[in-house]
């Protein structure tokens, strides 16, 4: 017993660090695609396309991979279809460019403040980068204090609030108090406003589920401890019927060995009585023979 617990111990061990030398290798593995994408991205090898940001008249050009590009990104994917060598994004600066291109070739971003986050959700929702924006709007829901963020964004750009998603993510409690502020356009109000109805009217559907739920859970629970006692109530019918039925064959039986017993009976009292009366007779015979011999 205890050389198997001891070799379950060993096996576990050696899993446990295969286990960890395989997280080991894959950590290793992404740090060298990183690393390998950061030099293709900062390296000149094999780079057949330019984007050209901040001045049209002194643009700043930053030469990329195509092929990465595209593949990334559907923005770059539809417009790098084109025969052109070149695009003009001229509404970003090289920071901003650079920031998002490091994203693109190997998943790095850097948040460091609310403006750098505004700045990033503009790019992600230009070049529709999905999930990069998903990651933004989670940042600035954890955030502490994310009106100021709204006030900061509604102020200071013209994004439009319709590609903006945190909306639909903020509470009743977050709407009573954003709707005392003045800078919130009244579409964007409004479309909180209409998700915050649905939250409720689902918040109703779902506790209207959960009571539904929890009434068919009861109503099964109850059918099965009816069938239960239902199914004892017949199982202790038949023992008390099988028992019944035992007793009558048992006296029935008893009854018929009496008969029996009483019927042997009989014929041995008649035997008997058949018996005493031939004695009687041949006794009678025997004196009726010795009185004519006298006479």
């Amino acid at each position: 017993m205890n050389n198997n617990n001891n070799n379950n111990q060993i096996q576990n061990a050696n899993q446990n660090e295969n286990e960890n030398e395989m997280k080991n290798l894959e950590k290793k593995v992404t740090k060298n695609l990183i690393k390998d994408y950061s030099n293709l991205l900062n390296g000149n090898s094999f780079k057949d396309f330019s984007i050209f940001v901040e001045n049209k008249s002194n643009p700043f050009e930053i030469k990329v991979h195509k092929s990465i590009l595209s593949s990334r990104s559907p923005f770059f994917n539809e417009s790098l279809r084109q025969e052109s060598l070149s695009i003009f994004l001229n509404q970003f600066n090289k920071k901003e460019m650079e920031s998002i291109l490091s994203y693109i070739y190997y998943g790095n971003i850097s948040f460091e403040n609310q403006e750098n986050l505004i700045q990033l959700l503009e790019i992600s929702i230009y070049f529709e980068l999905n999930l990069l924006k998903e990651i933004i709007q989670k940042k600035i829901l954890n955030s502490i204090n994310y009106s100021n963020f709204f006030q900061f964004f509604f102020q200071n750009r013209n994004l439009n609030s319709n590609e903006i998603e945190i909306k639909y993510s903020i509470s009743k409690q977050d709407f009573d108090k954003l709707k005392q502020f003045d800078f919130f356009p009244k579409s964007f109000l409004v479309d909180i406003q209409n998700k915050v109805i649905q939250d409720n009217q689902k918040e109703i559907e779902n506790k209207e589920k959960e009571i539904e739920d929890k009434n068919k859970e009861i109503e099964k629970k109850w059918k099965k401890e009816v069938e239960d006692k239902e199914k004892e109530i017949e199982e202790k019918n038949k023992e008390i019927e099988e028992k019944w039925k035992k007793e009558v064959e048992d006296k029935n039986k008893e009854i018929e060995n009496k008969d029996k017993e009483n019927q042997q009976m009989k014929i041995e009292i008649e035997e008997k009585w058949k018996k005493e009366v031939e004695n009687k007779n041949k006794e009678k015979l025997k004196r009726n023979g010795r009185k004519k011999l006298k006479n």
